[in-house]
């Protein structure tokens, strides 16, 4: 069964994806325009056989084809993804690509790239100046971090104050495990019951973090119900209320979100006997908990959270201020994501198999409800990874087609249309095993979810 959550990813990955495919083609076909090369086809979507949609102004074909794995612009008298080896039999024209200055052809090649780097840091700063930056500072965590069996594994606990990782302080909470992993931390310290203490974190806990590609710090809160919605029948039915706050499941602890969660995924489709504090009476009310659906393991109750229990952050940017903050962010997250790559490809705690993901993973990274803020923070994030890895001198992508270039430039000789050729084939082979092999990955992982 589909759920709407599952539909609201979906529709979130395919529009941000399909704005960032458009936009950075539509990178090589501005340059293309601008130095008189004709351009065949720009098409959304790859359209093998046949298309959605098209249509035709002046000599360009514009289309949307059925096959959802990027897009394309063909460009007269190019070596590309078409393959087009008649075309290239034949003595070149003026208005190809391969009759074109090797810089303007440079051009034409990065553009695509330019145009991701520049919507990433024209998102991140419209973000900034609209919505400013809103965090939980660690210091504010009230009662403290929710742990799991892999954290207690290495010996934090329920109610721990985070103090430093490595010695550093970490001003915003959701910053820690970030640091955690990609610094590959060797300690964290913790004020505990008064008292500072030091943790020591294991080798392979990265790679274990990485396998279960979950949270594996989270904010410890209280359960008390902030709100009881209309669909919320099991809830309504057992009595419960706004302000109840919830003490114990089946008589095992759950005055904590993360615990009464824990107890409630073990009884979904039975009935459970809830302690709850009203004022200051303590009451028992015996809940159905549903098996199945959007609330299968849940009270289907919202929890009282966020800046109602917190002290929250927030700075506040005029657009002067979010210009340099925006570029900052962008070169902030492809560190990031550089960081992330060195860790999967040099970083013995890690597994390739358990950190690579396709188009489940990326989708899975969206909220289950549409959220404009997170959906264009997303985007941002997705236009710096396109640019980095576009920019990869593999053939068949543009870094390849740019190194190409660069070499003719600096020896003077042209590559043989011979050799494009078979570096074409090499690199559409190369990018389609990784594809192939991500979204195994990811189907592999949902497979085993399943069992």
């Amino acid at each position: 069964m589909i759920t709407t959550a599952i539909l609201v990813k979906a529709g979130q990955l395919i529009l941000s994806l399909s704005i960032l495919v458009v936009l950075h083609e539509l990178g090589h076909f501005i340059p293309a325009k601008l130095f008189k090369t004709k351009v065949e086809k720009f098409y959304l979507f790859f359209d093998p056989w046949f298309s959605l949609f098209k249509f035709k102004k002046g000599e360009t074909e514009y289309g949307i084809g059925w096959l959802p794995l990027g897009g394309y612009v063909k460009i007269s008298g190019m070596i590309d993804e078409s393959m087009d080896k008649e075309q290239m039999s034949k003595p070149p024209e003026p208005w190809e690509f391969r009759s074109k200055p090797a810089w303007q052809r440079l051009i034409i090649m990065i553009g695509g790239v330019t145009v991701n780097i520049v919507l990433a840091f024209f998102i991140y700063t419209m973000i900034l100046w609209y919505w400013g930056e809103t965090y939980l500072p660690t210091k504010n965590l009230t009662y403290g971090i929710a742990t799991d069996s892999l954290t207690q594994s290495i010996g934090l606990r329920d109610g721990d104050m985070i103090l430093s990782v490595d010695g550093h302080k970490v001003d915003n909470f959701h910053e820690v495990a970030k640091v955690m992993v990609l610094k590959e931390a060797k300690s964290i310290q913790v004020e505990r019951e008064g008292q500072q203490v030091n943790i020591p974190i294991p080798e392979m806990f990265i790679s274990k973090v990485i396998e279960r590609r979950s949270e594996f710090i989270g904010v410890r809160v209280p359960s008390v119900i902030d709100s009881v919605g209309p669909e919320s029948k099991h809830a309504i039915a057992a009595g419960l209320q706004k302000n109840d706050k919830v003490l114990t499941v089946n008589g095992a602890p759950a005055d904590y979100l993360h615990l009464m969660g824990r107890e409630l995924m073990k009884a979904k489709g039975k009935t459970v006997n809830l302690t709850i504090l009203r004022g200051s009476d303590t009451l028992t009310k015996s809940v159905s908990i549903p098996a199945e659906g959007d609330y299968a393991g849940k009270l289907g109750v919202s929890i009282r959270s966020g800046k109602d229990v917190f002290k929250f952050v927030t700075t506040d940017y005029s657009f002067a201020q979010a210009v340099p903050a925006g570029f900052s962010t962008a070169v902030e997250k492809l560190k990031d994501y550089v960081q992330q790559l060195r860790l999967i490809f040099v970083s013995k705690e890690v597994k390739v198999t358990e950190s690579l993901g396709g188009f489940g993973a990326i989708g899975n990274l969206f909220p289950s409800v549409w959220d404009w803020q997170s959906f264009w923070s997303l985007t941002a994030l997705l236009s710096v990874i396109l640019a980095f890895m576009n920019i990869l001198p593999i053939p068949a992508l543009d870094g390849g087609h740019v190194l190409f270039l660069i070499y003719e430039i600096i020896t003077g000789r042209k590559p043989g249309d011979k050799f494009m050729e078979y570096a074409q084939i090499v690199g559409m082979v190369i990018l389609f095993s990784l594809l192939l092999f991500a979204n195994g990955l990811d189907l592999w992982r949902a497979i085993r979810g399943w069992f």
